[in-house]
C-alpha cells in the first residue's frame, strides 16, 4: 500500500502546483489587461461612447429628451464600463498574451504612446470625414453607373 501512496501524493502535489501556477499566470495576465485599460483610458472612452449613443438617440427622436436620464441609465446598465469590463478583459486576454500586453503597455506608458492614445481617435474621425466628403462629392458618378446598368432579368 505504501508504494501506491507516493505516486498519489506526487500527482496531487503536481496538480496543486499547476493550478496555482495557472491562477497566478491568469492573474498577472488580467493585471496587464487592467493596466492597458488604465493607460488607454478605456473606462472614460466607454463612458463617452455611452454619452454619444444617448445623444444620438435623442437627436434622432427629440421626443425622448424628457427621458434622457432614464435612457442614459439604461445604456450605462448594459453597455457602460461596469457592464462590459469583465467581458472586454476576457476578449483582450484571448487576443493578446501576457507578454504582448507587457510590451504594448511599455509603449503606451511612454510620451509617444500617450500621444497615440490622444491623437488616434482624432485621426480616425478626420479619416471618416474625409471619406464622407469624397463619397458625397462623387456620389453622382455611382448614380450614373447604376443608372446605366440594366436590371438583371
Amino acid at each position: 500500500m505504501k508504494p501506491f501512496i507516493l505516486p498519489v501524493i506526487t500527482a496531487l502535489l503536481l496538480t496543486v502546483l499547476t493550478t496555482t501556477s495557472y491562477a497566478t499566470g491568469e492573474k498577472a495576465h488580467r493585471e496587464q489587461v487592467d493596466t492597458l485599460f488604465r493607460l488607454t483610458q478605456m473606462e472614460k472612452k466607454i463612458q463617452e461612447s455611452v454619452d454619444s449613443v444617448v445623444q444620438l438617440q435623442i437627436r434622432q427622436n427629440p421626443q425622448l429628451v424628457t427621458h434622457e436620464k432614464t435612457i442614459h441609465q439604461f445604456f450605462t446598465k448594459y453597455i457602460g464600463w461596469n457592464a462590459l469590463k469583465d467581458e472586454l478583459t476576457d476578449m483582450y486576454m484571448q487576443k493578446f498574451t501576457e507578454k504582448e500586453l507587457v510590451e504594448i503597455n511599455a509603449f503606451y506608458i511612454t510620451p509617444s504612446g500617450q500621444k497615440v492614445i490622444t491623437v488616434l481617435p482624432e485621426l480616425v474621425q478626420e479619416r471618416n470625414q474625409l471619406a464622407m466628403m469624397r463619397l458625397q462629392k462623387n456620389i453622382g458618378e455611382l448614380q450614373q453607373i447604376i443608372g446605366a446598368q440594366k436590371p438583371a432579368p
